[in-house]
Protein backbone atom coordinates (compact mmCIF):
# COMPACT_ATOMS: atom_id res chain seq x y z
CA UNK A 1 0.00 0.00 0.00
CA UNK A 2 1.53 3.06 -1.01
CA UNK A 3 1.99 6.62 1.18
CA UNK A 4 0.24 9.60 -0.72
CA UNK A 5 3.40 11.23 -1.77
CA UNK A 6 5.21 7.98 -3.34
CA UNK A 7 5.64 8.31 -6.94
CA UNK A 8 3.17 5.25 -6.98
CA UNK A 9 0.61 6.98 -5.23
CA UNK A 10 1.14 9.99 -7.67
CA UNK A 11 1.05 7.47 -10.48
CA UNK A 12 -2.63 5.92 -9.14
CA UNK A 13 -3.85 9.62 -9.00
CA UNK A 14 -3.20 10.32 -12.38
CA UNK A 15 -4.87 7.38 -13.85
CA UNK A 16 -7.97 7.88 -11.54
CA UNK A 17 -8.89 11.19 -12.39
CA UNK A 18 -8.76 13.87 -14.91
CA UNK A 19 -9.54 17.49 -14.96
CA UNK A 20 -11.47 19.22 -17.73
CA UNK A 21 -8.77 20.92 -18.92
CA UNK A 22 -6.88 17.58 -19.24
CA UNK A 23 -9.73 15.93 -21.33
CA UNK A 24 -10.16 18.90 -23.72
CA UNK A 25 -6.20 17.99 -24.83
CA UNK A 26 -7.16 14.56 -24.88
CA UNK A 27 -9.81 14.93 -26.97
CA UNK A 28 -7.99 16.86 -29.38
CA UNK A 29 -5.44 14.26 -29.14
CA UNK A 30 -4.32 10.90 -31.53
CA UNK A 31 -6.26 8.42 -28.89
CA UNK A 32 -9.30 10.00 -27.55
CA UNK A 33 -10.88 8.99 -24.70
CA UNK A 34 -14.27 7.35 -25.34
CA UNK A 35 -17.07 9.12 -22.69
CA UNK A 36 -19.55 8.18 -20.61
CA UNK A 37 -22.80 10.34 -19.06
CA UNK A 38 -23.51 8.34 -16.09
CA UNK A 39 -25.88 11.18 -14.32
CA UNK A 40 -27.81 9.60 -11.48
CA UNK A 41 -28.72 10.96 -8.24
CA UNK A 42 -30.09 8.98 -5.10
CA UNK A 43 -33.51 9.58 -5.03
CA UNK A 44 -35.43 8.96 -1.37
CA UNK A 45 -38.45 9.65 -3.74
CA UNK A 46 -37.76 6.31 -5.57
CA UNK A 47 -36.87 4.01 -2.05
CA UNK A 48 -40.47 4.88 -1.06
CA UNK A 49 -41.62 3.92 -4.61
CA UNK A 50 -41.85 7.04 -6.07
CA UNK A 51 -40.34 8.20 -9.81
CA UNK A 52 -36.41 7.87 -10.08
CA UNK A 53 -34.02 10.97 -11.36
CA UNK A 54 -34.14 10.96 -14.98
CA UNK A 55 -30.63 10.87 -15.40
CA UNK A 56 -31.54 10.66 -19.74
CA UNK A 57 -33.53 13.70 -19.72
CA UNK A 58 -30.27 15.62 -18.19
CA UNK A 59 -28.14 14.02 -20.13
CA UNK A 60 -30.62 14.78 -24.12
CA UNK A 61 -30.83 18.44 -22.60
CA UNK A 62 -26.79 18.70 -23.04
CA UNK A 63 -23.28 16.38 -22.39
CA UNK A 64 -20.36 17.20 -23.28
CA UNK A 65 -20.14 16.17 -27.48
CA UNK A 66 -19.33 12.51 -28.11
CA UNK A 67 -20.59 11.50 -24.21
CA UNK A 68 -22.81 8.50 -24.27
CA UNK A 69 -25.49 8.02 -21.71
CA UNK A 70 -24.73 4.70 -19.68
CA UNK A 71 -27.76 4.24 -16.70
CA UNK A 72 -26.77 3.48 -13.61
CA UNK A 73 -29.53 1.58 -12.19
CA UNK A 74 -30.11 -0.48 -15.28
CA UNK A 75 -26.45 -0.82 -16.94
CA UNK A 76 -24.22 -0.68 -13.81
CA UNK A 77 -26.69 -2.58 -11.28
CA UNK A 78 -29.08 -5.65 -11.45
CA UNK A 79 -32.53 -5.76 -9.59
CA UNK A 80 -33.11 -4.49 -6.00
CA UNK A 81 -33.30 -7.34 -4.04
CA UNK A 82 -31.88 -9.34 -1.14
CA UNK A 83 -28.67 -8.09 -2.15
CA UNK A 84 -28.83 -4.79 -1.95
CA UNK A 85 -30.47 -1.65 -3.82
CA UNK A 86 -27.84 -1.69 -6.49
CA UNK A 87 -26.13 -5.27 -6.50
CA UNK A 88 -23.78 -6.17 -9.23
CA UNK A 89 -24.83 -5.99 -12.75
CA UNK A 90 -24.72 -9.32 -14.31
CA UNK A 91 -21.00 -9.34 -16.18
CA UNK A 92 -22.05 -10.36 -19.66
CA UNK A 93 -24.98 -7.97 -19.61
CA UNK A 94 -22.58 -5.27 -18.46
CA UNK A 95 -20.14 -5.98 -20.71
CA UNK A 96 -22.63 -5.88 -23.75
CA UNK A 97 -23.71 -2.26 -22.64
CA UNK A 98 -20.29 -1.20 -22.67
CA UNK A 99 -19.56 -2.38 -26.07
CA UNK A 100 -22.79 -0.53 -26.87
CA UNK A 101 -21.28 2.48 -25.63
CA UNK A 102 -18.26 2.02 -27.43
CA UNK A 103 -15.78 1.20 -25.20
CA UNK A 104 -12.62 -1.10 -26.27
CA UNK A 105 -9.78 -2.57 -23.93
CA UNK A 106 -7.36 -0.52 -26.12
CA UNK A 107 -9.02 2.89 -25.59
CA UNK A 108 -9.21 5.10 -22.79
CA UNK A 109 -12.48 5.71 -21.27
CA UNK A 110 -13.51 8.86 -19.41
CA UNK A 111 -16.95 9.08 -16.89
CA UNK A 112 -18.52 11.96 -15.61
CA UNK A 113 -22.03 12.70 -14.05
CA UNK A 114 -23.73 15.81 -12.89
CA UNK A 115 -21.07 17.05 -9.80
CA UNK A 116 -21.14 14.74 -7.09
CA UNK A 117 -19.07 11.86 -8.19
CA UNK A 118 -20.78 8.88 -6.99
CA UNK A 119 -22.63 7.66 -10.16
CA UNK A 120 -19.08 8.56 -12.32
CA UNK A 121 -17.34 6.28 -9.20
CA UNK A 122 -19.81 3.41 -9.82
CA UNK A 123 -18.87 3.37 -13.35
CA UNK A 124 -14.77 3.57 -13.05
CA UNK A 125 -14.82 1.44 -10.45
CA UNK A 126 -16.96 -1.83 -12.36
CA UNK A 127 -15.00 -0.85 -15.69
CA UNK A 128 -11.37 -1.19 -13.48
CA UNK A 129 -12.76 -4.56 -11.41
CA UNK A 130 -13.98 -5.88 -14.70
CA UNK A 131 -10.14 -5.60 -16.53
CA UNK A 132 -10.48 -2.27 -18.38
CA UNK A 133 -6.95 -0.43 -17.74
CA UNK A 134 -7.37 3.02 -18.21
CA UNK A 135 -10.75 4.28 -16.92
CA UNK A 136 -10.48 7.75 -15.51
CA UNK A 137 -13.56 10.28 -13.67
CA UNK A 138 -13.51 13.85 -14.73
CA UNK A 139 -12.83 15.39 -11.76
CA UNK A 140 -15.56 17.40 -10.47
CA UNK A 141 -18.57 16.40 -13.32
CA UNK A 142 -20.08 17.97 -15.81
CA UNK A 143 -19.94 21.48 -13.88
CA UNK A 144 -15.86 22.21 -14.58
CA UNK A 145 -16.56 21.74 -18.20
CA UNK A 146 -16.42 24.88 -19.93
CA UNK A 147 -16.63 23.67 -23.54
CA UNK A 148 -19.93 23.50 -25.97
CA UNK A 149 -22.96 20.72 -24.84
CA UNK A 150 -24.19 18.74 -27.52
CA UNK A 151 -27.97 17.90 -27.02
CA UNK A 152 -28.03 15.33 -30.24
CA UNK A 153 -27.58 11.81 -29.46
CA UNK A 154 -25.34 9.40 -31.23
CA UNK A 155 -27.20 7.14 -32.93
CA UNK A 156 -26.51 3.73 -35.16
CA UNK A 157 -23.14 5.44 -36.46
CA UNK A 158 -21.96 4.89 -33.04
CA UNK A 159 -18.85 1.99 -33.15
CA UNK A 160 -19.37 -0.77 -31.19
CA UNK A 161 -16.38 -1.62 -28.62
CA UNK A 162 -14.64 -4.74 -28.14
CA UNK A 163 -14.65 -4.97 -24.27
CA UNK A 164 -15.25 -8.15 -22.85
CA UNK A 165 -14.99 -7.96 -19.12
CA UNK A 166 -12.88 -10.10 -16.79
CA UNK A 167 -13.89 -9.54 -12.59
CA UNK A 168 -10.67 -9.70 -11.26
CA UNK A 169 -9.61 -11.83 -8.09
CA UNK A 170 -9.02 -9.22 -5.76
CA UNK A 171 -11.52 -5.43 -5.60
CA UNK A 172 -14.76 -6.89 -3.85
CA UNK A 173 -16.25 -7.79 -0.80
CA UNK A 174 -19.04 -9.75 0.30
CA UNK A 175 -21.13 -9.60 3.57
CA UNK A 176 -18.96 -12.21 5.32
CA UNK A 177 -15.75 -10.74 4.05
CA UNK A 178 -16.41 -7.42 5.06
CA UNK A 179 -17.17 -8.37 8.82
CA UNK A 180 -13.80 -10.13 8.85
CA UNK A 181 -12.49 -7.31 7.16
CA UNK A 182 -13.38 -4.98 9.96
CA UNK A 183 -11.54 -7.20 12.96
CA UNK A 184 -8.07 -7.42 10.86
CA UNK A 185 -7.68 -4.52 8.61
CA UNK A 186 -9.40 -1.33 7.77
CA UNK A 187 -13.77 -1.14 6.79
CA UNK A 188 -14.76 2.73 6.36
CA UNK A 189 -18.28 3.30 5.99
CA UNK A 190 -18.71 5.97 3.86
CA UNK A 191 -22.16 7.08 4.70
CA UNK A 192 -23.15 10.32 6.60
CA UNK A 193 -21.90 10.60 9.95
CA UNK A 194 -25.72 10.23 11.74
CA UNK A 195 -26.95 6.95 9.56
CA UNK A 196 -23.63 5.46 10.93
CA UNK A 197 -24.71 6.04 14.25
CA UNK A 198 -27.96 5.26 13.80
CA UNK A 199 -29.46 8.44 14.32
CA UNK A 200 -31.56 8.75 11.40
CA UNK A 201 -32.33 6.02 8.49
CA UNK A 202 -33.95 7.55 5.44
CA UNK A 203 -34.20 4.49 3.35
CA UNK A 204 -33.11 1.22 4.47
CA UNK A 205 -34.45 -1.28 7.46
CA UNK A 206 -32.64 0.07 10.50
CA UNK A 207 -29.74 2.41 10.94
CA UNK A 208 -26.27 1.99 12.61
CA UNK A 209 -23.14 0.62 11.00
CA UNK A 210 -21.48 -2.76 10.82
CA UNK A 211 -19.56 -3.89 14.10
CA UNK A 212 -15.78 -2.51 13.50
CA UNK A 213 -16.81 -0.41 10.69
CA UNK A 214 -15.16 3.08 10.87
CA UNK A 215 -16.89 6.33 10.10
CA UNK A 216 -15.59 8.35 7.02
CA UNK A 217 -18.15 10.38 5.11
CA UNK A 218 -17.27 10.28 0.96
CA UNK A 219 -18.58 13.96 1.04
CA UNK A 220 -15.23 15.03 3.28
CA UNK A 221 -12.81 13.81 0.62
CA UNK A 222 -14.34 16.71 -1.37
CA UNK A 223 -13.65 20.25 -1.88
CA UNK A 224 -16.36 22.94 -1.87
CA UNK A 225 -16.30 22.85 -5.48
CA UNK A 226 -17.02 19.01 -5.70
CA UNK A 227 -13.36 18.06 -7.12
CA UNK A 228 -11.10 16.15 -4.59
CA UNK A 229 -8.82 17.56 -2.05
CA UNK A 230 -5.13 16.99 -3.17
CA UNK A 231 -3.46 13.51 -2.68
CA UNK A 232 -1.90 14.59 0.44
CA UNK A 233 -4.43 15.69 2.04
CA UNK A 234 -6.35 12.62 1.49
CA UNK A 235 -3.89 10.33 2.61
CA UNK A 236 -3.93 12.22 5.60
CA UNK A 237 -7.52 12.02 6.65
CA UNK A 238 -6.83 8.13 5.80
CA UNK A 239 -4.04 7.40 7.51
CA UNK A 240 -5.51 9.47 10.75
CA UNK A 241 -8.52 7.05 10.27
CA UNK A 242 -6.14 3.71 10.64
CA UNK A 243 -5.17 3.37 6.42
CA UNK A 244 -2.22 3.70 5.30
CA UNK A 245 -0.16 1.38 6.98
CA UNK A 246 -0.16 -1.58 5.24
CA UNK A 247 -3.73 -2.67 6.31
CA UNK A 248 -6.40 -4.50 4.27
CA UNK A 249 -8.62 -1.60 3.49
CA UNK A 250 -12.60 -1.77 2.30
CA UNK A 251 -15.15 0.33 1.55
CA UNK A 252 -19.27 0.27 2.54
CA UNK A 253 -22.27 2.66 1.67
CA UNK A 254 -25.70 2.46 1.71
CA UNK A 255 -25.98 0.46 -1.80
CA UNK A 256 -22.53 0.49 -3.24
CA UNK A 257 -22.60 3.68 -5.22
CA UNK A 258 -21.28 6.33 -2.66
CA UNK A 259 -18.78 3.68 -1.65
CA UNK A 260 -17.46 3.70 -5.02
CA UNK A 261 -16.49 7.35 -4.69
CA UNK A 262 -14.45 6.81 -1.24
CA UNK A 263 -12.59 3.51 -2.96
CA UNK A 264 -11.78 6.08 -5.70
CA UNK A 265 -10.53 8.78 -3.15
CA UNK A 266 -8.54 6.23 -1.62
CA UNK A 267 -7.05 5.49 -5.20
CA UNK A 268 -6.15 9.08 -5.84
CA UNK A 269 -4.70 9.10 -2.29
CA UNK A 270 -2.28 6.29 -3.74
CA UNK A 271 -4.18 3.57 -1.31
CA UNK A 272 -6.30 0.59 -2.55
CA UNK A 273 -8.94 -0.66 -1.11
CA UNK A 274 -12.15 -3.39 -1.92
CA UNK A 275 -16.13 -2.51 -2.32
CA UNK A 276 -18.87 -4.11 -0.51
CA UNK A 277 -21.35 -3.58 -3.40
CA UNK A 278 -24.12 -4.89 -1.24
CA UNK A 279 -23.51 -2.24 1.59
CA UNK A 280 -25.95 -1.49 4.26
CA UNK A 281 -28.82 -2.49 1.75
CA UNK A 282 -28.02 -6.24 2.26
CA UNK A 283 -26.31 -5.77 5.66
CA UNK A 284 -29.38 -4.64 7.36
CA UNK A 285 -32.01 -6.80 5.20
CA UNK A 286 -31.33 -10.09 7.00
CA UNK A 287 -32.16 -9.23 10.89
CA UNK A 288 -29.57 -11.89 11.83
CA UNK A 289 -26.76 -9.85 10.90
CA UNK A 290 -25.36 -7.85 14.28
CA UNK A 291 -25.76 -3.74 13.77
CA UNK A 292 -23.69 -1.50 15.97
CA UNK A 293 -24.86 2.20 16.89
CA UNK A 294 -23.46 4.87 18.15
CA UNK A 295 -19.88 7.20 17.20
CA UNK A 296 -17.22 4.17 18.31
CA UNK A 297 -17.19 1.50 15.57
CA UNK A 298 -17.76 -1.34 17.93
Amino acid sequence: MGDAATPYARMVAMNAIISASELVSELAGENPPVLLDVRWQLSVAKAAGGPPFDGRAEYAAGHIPGAVFVDLDRELASAAGPRGRHPLPDVAEFGAAMRRAGVSASVPVVVYDGGQGWAAARAWWLLRWTGHPDVRVLDGGLPTWEGPLQSSVPGPALAEGDFRPMPGPAGLLDADAAAALARSGVLFDARAGERYRGEVEPIDRVGGHIPGAVSAPTNENVGPDGRFLPAEELGARFKALGAGDGSEVGVYCGSGVSGAHEVLALAVAGIPAALYVGSWSEWSSDPSRPVAVGPDPQ
